[in-house]
């Protein structure tokens, strides 16, 4: 019988082993600053990209909080993609310059994103910032990225976390996760003096960047995918922790799925495609791919917490998945401290028992998006 529990245990726990390793080392180094970025006051041509499709109501909040940031240097696209609404006018009204794109190519945001950069580099952008149409941005936004990006850095992720937290309590446990994912792992990144990564949202690259690694990724999470070829190019990204982009978290229980649903569903398909390729680069002595290929292989946390807490029935595994569920805390407690209010997302864990329930229901959704042709599917809006 214990040989039986322990064949279990060690099936749960081996999968477990890639996040709880990177949780535990980036969650202690997430205690500390981040590393300070290099800064300068040099002019820059910089352009703000804003892929949108039927963005109608949001669009004119993003570009005001952006425009208020702004300096003469600064040029504001709306990508207005696929539209059959008033982005484009509402937009323009706001003090944006407006690039229509209209196709059919399925690729969704990464189509959007290379119109928009190849259309700003033609007109002598020096870097491009990204910003998602249901985003505002902290103050002094724009001028602190650009006085990084003349600093030196290829590549810029600032701070991207939730601008509804307290919409419900699903939201507030939405918004928890994305401080771990956004906030602590870049944070215990830049720490290491490793690439922090993209998340889609608030981040800059320069011209050169740009020239040497092209935006032509199409999967359904191109942010993962570009970051993963610009490793292959020995470029890395800045973690930019003094500012912050919100971005609006689902209220509604499908949008939130399809959101879900494309970004593990995507990741899946990043670990097929990427998995060997990392690995031979850690075999060849680069130790620099092994915390990627570690993120790459990582299961959801609550996934990993899962496969922990059934380990613990097998006598073999039952301290090592122990010691798994306290890293698994830790990450959870400094994520938390990381956020403008600590205690109410904290309060968040209650819901814990129905976001597992609800991850188990999208389960056919998330291979969906796993498939190699699977198409882009923006996440509904909450006013929509």
């Amino acid at each position: 019988m214990h040989i039986a529990l322990n064949i279990i245990g060690l099936l749960l726990l081996l999968p477990a082993i890639p996040l709880t390793l990177e949780l535990l080392v980036l969650s202690i180094a997430a205690i500390f600053p981040p590393r300070k970025l290099r800064t300068s006051q040099k002019t820059l041509q910089l352009a703000v990209i804003i892929p949108a499709h039927n963005e109608e109501t949001l669009i004119t909040p993003c570009v005001q909080s952006l425009m208020t940031t702004a300096t003469p240097q600064t040029t504001i696209y709306v990508i207005a993609h696929n539209c059959t609404d008033n982005t484009a006018a509402n937009a323009t009204a706001a003090g944006a310059k407006v690039l229509t794109l209209n196709e059919q190519s399925g690729h969704g945001k990464g189509a959007a994103l290379h119109h928009g950069f190849t259309q700003a580099l033609a007109a002598g952008a020096e870097a491009i910032l990204v910003i998602d149409a249901d985003s505002t941005v902290s103050a002094n936004f724009l001028t602190a990225v650009s006085a990084a990006i003349a600093g030196g850095s290829a590549a810029l992720q600032t701070r991207y976390i939730a601008a509804n937290p307290s919409a419900s309590a699903k939201t507030r446990l939405q918004s928890l996760a994305l401080l771990g994912m956004n906030v602590l792992r870049p944070r215990g990144r830049s720490r290491l003096n490793l690439s922090c990564g993209i998340f889609g949202n608030g981040f800059a690259l320069t011209a050169p960047t740009l020239r040497k690694v092209p935006y032509l990724a199409h999967s359904v999470v191109e942010d993962l995918e570009y970051h993963l070829h610009l490793l292959r190019a020995n470029l890395r990204v800045d973690f930019l922790d003094t500012v912050t982009v919100r971005g609006e978290v689902p209220t509604n229980p499908t949008a939130a799925a399809t959101q879900r649903a494309r970004w593990e569903g995507g990741r899946q398909l990043m670990r097929r495609q990427w998995t060997l390729p990392l690995l031979r680069n850690v075999l060849r002595g680069q130790l620099r791919y092994l915390e990627p290929l570690l993120d790459l292989r990582a299961l959801p946390v609550t996934t990993t917490a899962v496969c922990l807490a059934l380990a613990l029935i097998a006598p073999l595994t039952r301290i090592p998945a122990a010691l798994g569920l306290i890293t698994c805390l830790l990450y959870i407690f400094v994520s938390a401290s990381l956020s403008d209010d600590p205690l109410a997302t904290l309060t968040a864990l209650a819901q814990a028992p129905l976001y597992l329930a609800f991850k188990i229901a999208m389960i056919p959704k998330t291979r969906a998006a796993a498939r190699k042709d699977a198409a882009w599917v923006r996440t509904g809006r909450n006013d929509s």
